[in-house]
C-alpha cells in the first residue's frame, strides 16, 4: 500500500469516526472536489445522503456568516431549496475536526439535481424559478446582518471601481479598452444611481456550478454561501443574469426573465430595473479584471485562459446590443413602462389630436383615404409584390382613383410582404424585425409633406448607402410637461431635404420636404412612412421603421401608433399575437388575478371554434366538454350572420320600439307555461338572478332567501350573499343573515340515497325546516332558490317530488319560488327545454343566462304578470343593453336553430350514449362511483372506494390533465369534494365525439397511477 493510499485510508477512517461520535450515523464516504474545503458525500445506511463540508482555517468572520445565514434562512424561509445544516449530539451545528489540520466541520443536508451548466434540460423555465428563488432569499435576508457580511470584497461589483488598477495586466489591447469603457461607465453612469438602492446582504454567486437543476429544468436547489456580502441588492439578479445568458439565443431576454421572476415575489425599484444591465456588465469585467491579475500571479493557470474566453465572448454579446433597447425590456420584464414617458406623450396626442394639422394635404378637413390590405393574406398582397416600382405606383393610382380617395395608406402587419420577403434582422440575437411600426402613406412624388405640430429637425439621414431607402428625418417636438419626443418621416426627397440643417424650426402645418421618386427610394412606389418616436435609442434618424413581434409590447412604447395623429376612418394598427408566456404575464399584471386561467399549468391560446371545438393558435381542434355557454355550437353561422345583420342596421337602448325585441318576448314565454309569460331583459345570468330577488321582494314585502347547499347563483354582491359554494369557501365571509341554507339533496352520498323512494319528500323538510327557523324569528321568505339541476354542487340530479314539495312549503309562508336555468335550460336535458319540468313544477320566477346568447352577453327573467305589476311602484327599471335589438336578434337565432336542427332531441339521444358508455365504464373501473344527468348535463364522481365514498380528487385531476394533454378533451371538475368529472359540450356534441370521450376516459382510467 502507498502512502498516499494510507494518508487517504486514515482519513476515511477519521471522517467515518467523525460522523459516528459526532452525528451518531455511518455509512459511505465519497471524496468531492473543493478548492479550498474537503467536501464530502455521505450515503447512511438507510440511502440518506448528506453533504459533509470540512472548512480549511481562514476567516472565521466569513465562516460565523456562512453559519449564522443558514440559522437564520432555516427559520425565515424553511422551504427554500438550500442545504439546512444539521447540529451534532451537542446541539452545535460547526464543530472543530483534525483532518490535514484542524479545520471546522459542518454536516448538510443533500441537495439532489444537476449543476446548471451540465444540464441538457435548462432552459427558460430554468431561469424563472432561479429568478423566484432568489428573489424570495432575499426577501427573508432583508433582516439579516453579520460583521463577516460587511467586508471589502473584490468579487462584489459594487465595488468594481476597485478594479480600474488592474486594468493594465489585461494585455489585449482590445479587452482592456472594452473593460474600461464598462468599469468608467459603472463609476460615472451606474455608481451614483446604485447609492440610491436598498443594501444587504446577498448570497452573490448563483453561477452555473451553484445552481442545481431538476429533471424538468426547475431549480432544485443553490449551493455555495462563501461569497456572500452586504452590498446593493440589485447586484444579486445581475451575478445570476451573468450566468444565466450563457448559451442563451437571447442574452437580454434571459436577464429580463431572471429579472421579472425575481421582481414578482420581491418588487424592486424602476432605478434598479435600469441598472440590470450595466451591472451585467460590470460583473463580466470585474471578472476579466480579477483573472487578468490572477493569471499574472499565477500564469500555469490555463483553466483561467479557458474560462476568461467564455466571459470574453458573453460581455462582447452583450456590447453589441443596444443598451437603450435592452434596458426597456427589463423594465418591462418588471412591470414598468418600457419608455417611462411613453404613456405621457400618448396621453399629449390624444388630448391634442384635434389641433393637428394634416401630414398630406392639410387643406382637406378630413381627406378620404384607401386602404391597402398588404398583410400576407391581404387582397392587394400578391400582386403587390409581384409589381416593379412603376407598376406598383400604376395599381395605386388606379385604385385611389376608382375609390375617389385623396391617397391611399398600406396596411400590414408584417414588412417582409412590402420588402419582398427580406425582412430585416435587430442587433439583438438575429431576431426578425417584422412589425410595422408606423404607417406608410402613399402618394405621387413632390407631393409636399407637412408637420402635424410645431417641431425642429432633430436628425437627418440618407438610408442610400445602407438599404437605398433614401432620406430620413426626425422632427423633435416637447410637450408641456417637458417630454421629448420625435416624429419621423422617411422615403423623402433629397432634393427637399437638403435645403433642411439640424435645429430648424418648423412651424404646424408647414410644408418642410417632399415624398421622394421611386428612383431615389430603392424602386418602391413613391409613399412617406410616417412614425411616432419616444427613444430614437441612440440610433437618430436611423430609427428603425419595424419592429420584433416577440417584444412588441416594448416597441409599441417605443413607437405608440400613429393613428392619432392622422384620425382616419380606417384602423391602421394591428394587435400583434403574443406567445403564452406573455399573454400570462400580462394577464396577471393588467387584469385581476382572481379570473382564473383555464389549465394554468398548460394554458390554451384559442384563436377559433367551430361546433363542439375550439382552435389554438397551433390550429389544433379541441373538444370543448365543458362549454355549455355556446349552446348551439361554437360560431354557428346562423347566429354570427344575425349578429352581423343587425347590428350593421341599428343597435339602441330598448326605450325605442323595435319588432325583435317584441317577437323575441313572444317566442321565449311560449316555452314556458302559463302564467310564467312577462319578461325582463339583462346582460348576465347574475343580473338575473339579482333582479329576481328584487322582484320577490317587492312582491312578498319578505327579505329572506333560501338556497341550497354549494349553489352558486352569480358573481354580484347580493348573488355571493346565496351562494353558499361562495360565502362559505376560501375568501368567503360566512352566511348572511338574511339567508338560510337547506340540505344538499345528494342522492349519492347524502343522508337519503337510491333506492330511497321518499327521498324527496325527506330532503324537502328541510326546506321546511329553513322555513320555520325563519318564523321563530317573526320573519318569512321571500325567495327559495334551486336549479333542475345542481351543477355546483357536483351535476346532482334531484330526487323524485323534491321541488314538488320545497316549493310548497316556502309558497305556504308566503315565498316565491325560482328556478335558476342559467346553466341547464334551452333543451340540454334532452327530454325537457327547462330542467325544472324534470320535477313537474311550474316556478314563479325563471331565470336564464349562457346558453340564451350562444355567447353574447344576454340573459332574461321571466316572470308572472301579478309579480311584475308589484315591481312597477314607480320606482323605473331600465337596462341600457338589455333587451337591445342586436340581443334580440341573436336570441332568435338561438331559438331558430334549437328548434330547426332538433337539438333539445339529440341531446337526449347522446346523453343517453354517453351515459350508458360511462356505465359500462364503470363495469371496469372501480373508481367510477356515480353516473349522473340528464342530456348533456352530466357528472362522473370517482371514488377510492364505493363502499367508503373517499373521493378521487388526486386522480380527477390526472384524468382531467390527461384528456388534455393526449386526447385533446377539455373537461373540468366539479363538487364539494372536487372529485365530479363535470360533462356540459356545446349541444352538437356528436355520437362521434361521445365515442371518443368514452374510449379517452377508458384509456385514462387504465393508467391511473397508483395511490
Amino acid at each position: 500500500m502507498t502512502d498516499a493510499n494510507r494518508q487517504h485510508g486514515g482519513e476515511i477512517e477519521a471522517i467515518d469516526a467523525l460522523l459516528r461520535n459526532s452525528y451518531g450515523i455511518s455509512g459511505r464516504i465519497i471524496a468531492l472536489p473543493g478548492e479550498h474545503d474537503l467536501n464530502y458525500c455521505i450515503e447512511a445506511e438507510d440511502g440518506t445522503r448528506f453533504l459533509l463540508k470540512l472548512h480549511a482555517p481562514g476567516d472565521a468572520d466569513d465562516l460565523a456568516m456562512q453559519v449564522a445565514v443558514l440559522d437564520h434562512l432555516a427559520l425565515a424561509a424553511p422551504k427554500l431549496p438550500i442545504s439546512r445544516a444539521l447540529p451534532d449530539k451537542s446541539g452545535s451545528t460547526a464543530i472543530t475536526a483534525e483532518l490535514r489540520g484542524q479545520r471546522t466541520a459542518r454536516l448538510l443536508t443533500w441537495l439532489t439535481g444537476s449543476v446548471w451548466s451540465k444540464s441538457p434540460v435548462r432552459g427558460r423555465q430554468s431561469i424563472v424559478t432561479l429568478g423566484r428563488l432568489l428573489g424570495e432569499m432575499d426577501r427573508s435576508l432583508e433582516s439579516f446582518s453579520h460583521p463577516g457580511a460587511k467586508r471589502s470584497y473584490a468579487w462584489d461589483i459594487g465595488r468594481a471601481d476597485m478594479h480600474l488598477e488592474n486594468l493594465v495586466f489585461i494585455a489585449d489591447a482590445g479587452k482592456q479598452a472594452v473593460v474600461r469603457a464598462v468599469l468608467d461607465r459603472f463609476v460615472h453612469e451606474v455608481l451614483p444611481r446604485l447609492r440610491q438602492c436598498p443594501r444587504q446582504v446577498i448570497h452573490n454567486d448563483a453561477n452555473d456550478y451553484n445552481v442545481l437543476l431538476d429533471e424538468a429544468g426547475g431549480v432544485s436547489g443553490l449551493l455555495d454561501f462563501g461569497d456572500m456580502v452586504e452590498t446593493w441588492r440589485v447586484i444579486e439578479i445581475a451575478v445570476a443574469g451573468a450566468y444565466a445568458l450563457i448559451g442563451a439565443d437571447d442574452p437580454v431576454d434571459a436577464i429580463a426573465r431572471l429579472a421579472g421572476a425575481y421582481h414578482t415575489v420581491n418588487p424592486i425599484s424602476d432605478i434598479e430595473a435600469e441598472l440590470i444591465f450595466d451591472l451585467t456588465c460590470t460583473r463580466y469585467a470585474v471578472s476579466m479584471c480579477m483573472a487578468a491579475k490572477q493569471i499574472r500571479d499565477n500564469p500555469e493557470n490555463t483553466y483561467l485562459l479557458v474560462s476568461q474566453e467564455d466571459v470574453w465572448r458573453e460581455l462582447q454579446r452583450l456590447q453589441r446590443e443596444n443598451r437603450s433597447l435592452a434596458v426597456a425590456r427589463i423594465r418591462d420584464a418588471c412591470g414598468f413602462e418600457p419608455i417611462p414617458h411613453s404613456a405621457r406623450i400618448e396621453r399629449w396626442l390624444e388630448r391634442n389630436a384635434h389641433d393637428f394639422a394634416g401630414v398630406l394635404k392639410p387643406s382637406l378637413t378630413k381627406p378620404k383615404v384607401l386602404a391597402l390590405d398588404l398583410t400576407a393574406t391581404g387582397p392587394d398582397a400578391g400582386a403587390w409584390a409581384t409589381l416593379d416600382a412603376a407598376g406598383a405606383e400604376r395599381l395605386i393610382e388606379e385604385r385611389v382613383g376608382q375609390a375617389g380617395a385623396d391617397f391611399a395608406i398600406g396596411l400590414y402587419a408584417e414588412d417582409r410582404i412590402v420588402y419582398k420577403g427580406d425582412a430585416y434582422e435587430t442587433p439583438t440575437a438575429g431576431q426578425r424585425r417584422t412589425v410595422h411600426l408606423g404607417i406608410d402613406l402613399f402618394a405621387p412624388a413632390r407631393e409636399p409633406v407637412h408637420a402635424p405640430f410645431a417641431g425642429a429637425v432633430a436628425f437627418i439621414h440618407d438610408d442610400a448607402v445602407d438599404f437605398g431607402f433614401g432620406p430620413t428625418v426626425l422632427l423633435e417636438h416637447r410637450t408641456e410637461e417637458g417630454d421629448i419626443f420625435w416624429t419621423l418621416y422617411g422615403h423623402l426627397s433629397r432634393q427637399s431635404v437638403a435645403r433642411l440643417v439640424v435645429g430648424q424650426a418648423v412651424a404646424r402645418g408647414e410644408a418642410f420636404c417632399t415624398l421622394g421618386e421611386a428612383s431615389e427610394n430603392g424602386n418602391w412606389s413613391p409613399h412617406l412612412h410616417f412614425q411616432i418616436v419616444t427613444d430614437h435609442l441612440g440610433l437618430r434618424a436611423r430609427m428603425h421603421g419595424v419592429g420584433v413581434g416577440e417584444q412588441w409590447q416594448v416597441w409599441r412604447a417605443i413607437s405608440p401608433d400613429p393613428s392619432v395623429v392622422f384620425g382616419f376612418s380606417t384602423p391602421a394598427s394591428v394587435i400583434v399575437a403574443r406567445d403564452k408566456d406573455f399573454l400570462v404575464r400580462e394577464r396577471h399584471r393588467r387584469i385581476g388575478r382572481s379570473l382564473s386561467i383555464a389549465y394554468s399549468a398548460t394554458p390554451l391560446k384559442i384563436v377559433g371554434g367551430e361546433g363542439a371545438h375550439l382552435i389554438d393558435e397551433a390550429g389544433t381542434r379541441w373538444l370543448d366538454m365543458v362549454n355549455n355557454v355556446c349552446h348551439v355550437g361554437h360560431c354557428h353561422p346562423r347566429v354570427v350572420k344575425a349578429a352581423q345583420a343587425q347590428i350593421a342596421k341599428l343597435n339602441t337602448n330598448s326605450r325605442y320600439l323595435h319588432d325583435s325585441l317584441v317577437e323575441y318576448s313572444r317566442r321565449l314565454a311560449n316555452l314556458l307555461p302559463d302564467p310564467l309569460n312577462v319578461c325582463f331583459f339583462v346582460n348576465s345570468g347574475s343580473e338575473a338572478n339579482d333582479l329576481a330577488i328584487r322582484l320577490a321582494r317587492a312582491y312578498t314585502g319578505n327579505r329572506d332567501i333560501i338556497t341550497v347547499d354549494h349553489a352558486y347563483h352569480g358573481h354580484l354582491s347580493s348573488l355571493i350573499d346565496v351562494s353558499p359554494y361562495k360565502f362559505a369557501g376560501k375568501g368567503g365571509e360566512g352566511r348572511p343573515r338574511h339567508v338560510r341554507v337547506a340540505e344538499m339533496p345528494d342522492l349519492y352520498r347524502g343522508r337519503f340515497r337510491y333506492g330511497d323512494a321518499d327521498a324527496g319528500r325527506k330532503y324537502a323538510d328541510d326546506v321546511r325546516d329553513q322555513v320555520a327557523a325563519l318564523a321563530v324569528e317573526g320573519r318569512r321568505p321571500a325567495l327559495f332558490f334551486s336549479e333542475g339541476i345542481l351543477g355546483t354542487g357536483g351535476q346532482l340530479t334531484l330526487p323524485d317530488n323534491y321541488l314538488r314539495e320545497a316549493y310548497a312549503h316556502v309558497r305556504a309562508a308566503g315565498g316565491l319560488c325560482l328556478a335558476d336555468e342559467v346553466q341547464v335550460g334551452f333543451g340540454r336535458v334532452g327530454s325537457h327545454m327547462w330542467a325544472h319540468e324534470l320535477q313537474g313544477v311550474v316556478p314563479d320566477i325563471v331565470t336564464m343566462g349562457k346558453p340564451i346568447g350562444n355567447g353574447h352577453p344576454m340573459a332574461a327573467v321571466v316572470t308572472t304578470e301579478a309579480i311584475a305589476a308589484a315591481f312597477a311602484n314607480g320606482m323605473e327599471y331600465f337596462n341600457t343593453f338589455g333587451g337591445n335589438p342586436v340581443s334580440a336578434e341573436i336570441g332568435l337565432a338561438v331559438l331558430d336553430v334549437i328548434r330547426d336542427e332538433r337539438l333539445m332531441h339529440h341531446c337526449r339521444v347522446v346523453g343517453d350514449r354517453l351515459m350508458d358508455g360511462v356505465h359500462a365504464l364503470a363495469s371496469r373501473h372501480e373508481i367510477i362511483g356515480d353516473v349522473r344527468g340528464h342530456g348533456l348535463f352530466n357528472g362522473v364522481e370517482l371514488v377510492r372506494d364505493r363502499e367508503t365514498l373517499e373521493p378521487a380528487a388526486a386522480e380527477l385531476d390526472f384524468v382531467i390533465a390527461e384528456m388534455k394533454r393526449k386526447h385533446h378533451i377539455l373537461l373540468s371538475s366539479e363538487g364539494p369534494h372536487h372529485n365530479v368529472l363535470k360533462v356540459k359540450p356545446p349541444a352538437p356534441f356528436s355520437a362521434e365525439d361521445c365515442d371518443r370521450f368514452l374510449d379517452g376516459l377508458d384509456e385514462t382510467l387504465s393508467r391511473l397511477p397508483p395511490r
